[in-house]
């Protein structure tokens, strides 16, 4: 379904992010009531483009969204009109350093979409920022089974992105817990609930949702629902569902089987587009958890703090630059113009 999100943006000729004339570029002081998608309504048109708000203000919301605090001052961004990526001068096919992503993960990771998509954009710009840069390839395998055991494990390739890191002090046996080292966040993921518009459900507190049933496909991560704060699963205080995909949970909702959905913002948003759901299905504003995507390497990897202090220093040059926004909003703006 992503794939065929991208093929749509550019067969369509959506190169120029919509939003040329709205009120951006601008500080904005939080009103009382206020939420990322009212203000991105009132300055976007378009309370959809809320990521944009909250890309662009992750240090100053110090995690909130739903209830943001009144009187505090939030940068509003233009959406980015160059859809251009970076150059990419290190990157050579059959360079010494190899990465390894799966692809059709957009706005991620994903051959067809400019860059090979925001995470990729990042990890390029990153490893060129480094010190002692080096050449690079990036290799794409879809068959992301592959990637912990066979290849990264046996070393056949350096390094892996994008993956979500688990709770290690509650799945300790987890492959990538037992045998990977984790780079810096590469970028931080709300993870939403999505619900049927004409519903009464709501989640403003923890305390919403429990007794509620929600869905998330299988194979997913469940470590947010086990937190230690939460424990929702291993003591049942919610019911959850896991069909073997994010249709067939959108469907387990549109027919009353559950409450929600679950599923990153990106993902839900997309589905929706694709499914033909757009004004039955929206999302809850205010975010289940947040996740964080990041690289990862071989704990028996020779080189393996060597390439993550590289990718780690780079990443660190990115944000003081400036460049590490001028990416994330580019990209942001060209998929939520995508799914229009």
């Amino acid at each position: 379904m992503r794939r065929s999100l991208t093929v749509a943006l550019f067969a369509a000729g959506l190169l120029v992010p919509g939003g040329a004339q709205a009120l951006c570029d601008v500080t904005y002081r939080v009103q009382p009531g206020d939420t990322l998608a009212s203000i991105a309504e009132t300055h976007y048109e378009d309370a959809e483009q809320w990521t944009l708000i909250y890309y662009a203000n992750q240090a100053t919301l110090a995690g909130q969204v739903q209830s943001l605090v009144s009187g505090r001052d939030i940068y509003i961004p233009c959406p980015a009109e160059n859809p251009e990526p970076d150059a990419t001068p290190l990157r050579q096919s059959g360079a010494e350093l190899t990465l390894l992503t799966a692809g059709g993960d957009v706005p991620f990771a994903d051959q067809d979409w400019p860059g090979g998509g925001m995470v990729t954009e990042l990890v390029n710009a990153a490893l060129e920022l480094s010190p002692s840069p080096v050449p690079y390839e990036i290799v794409w395998e879809p068959d992301r089974s592959q990637h912990l055991g066979p290849l990264l494990g046996q070393k056949r390739y350096d390094m892996g992105f994008p993956w979500i890191k688990p709770d290690c002090s509650l799945t300790p046996e987890d492959d990538l817990c037992t045998a990977f080292h984790f780079s810096d966040a590469l970028m931080d993921l709300p993870v939403m609930l999505f619900r049927r518009a004409d519903s009464d459900f709501r989640y403003t507190e923890d305390a919403d949702i429990l007794g509620k049933r929600l869905c998330r496909p299988a194979g997913r991560f469940t470590h947010d629902l086990d937190r230690a704060d939460r424990r929702w699963l291993v003591e049942g205080k919610i019911s959850l569902n896991q069909p073997g995909s994010p249709e067939e949970c959108f469907a387990l909702l549109m027919a009353g089987a559950v409450d929600a959905v679950s599923l990153d913002v990106f993902e839900g948003a997309a589905k929706i587009v694709a499914m033909g759901l757009r004004g039955q299905v929206v999302p809850v504003e205010q975010p289940l958890s947040r996740e964080a995507l990041y690289a990862v390497i071989s704990k028996t990897h020779w080189r393996g703090t060597t390439h993550l202090y590289r990718l780690n220093a780079g990443l660190a040059k990115l944000h003081e630059s400036g460049r590490y926004g001028e990416i994330v909003q580019r990209h942001l703006a060209l998929f939520w113009e995508a799914l229009k």
